[in-house]
């Protein structure tokens, strides 16, 4: 993995733990644990789904929909 790539992983994890600060009301550690405990953390470190360079909107959607139905699709 390159540092850029590193670089975007962490941007996008970090936008996506704010959200879920925001809307569930949780705190720093909680939310981590929701984003890094959760099926697209893996996905966006599987680098060949591309889901680590697309905008944190999307993959807050992504995560939303996880987070309500238990699973991404």
């Amino acid at each position: 993995m390159t540092h850029e790539t590193q670089f975007l992983i962490d941007a996008l994890i970090e936008r996506l733990t704010l959200l879920v600060m925001e809307e569930y009301q949780l705190t720093p550690i909680e939310a981590l644990n929701q984003v890094y405990n959760s099926q697209l953390y893996e996905k966006i470190m599987d680098l060949e789904t591309g889901l680590y360079y697309q905008s944190a909107p999307y993959n807050y959607r992504l995560l939303r929909r996880e987070l309500t139905l238990g699973k991404i699709a």
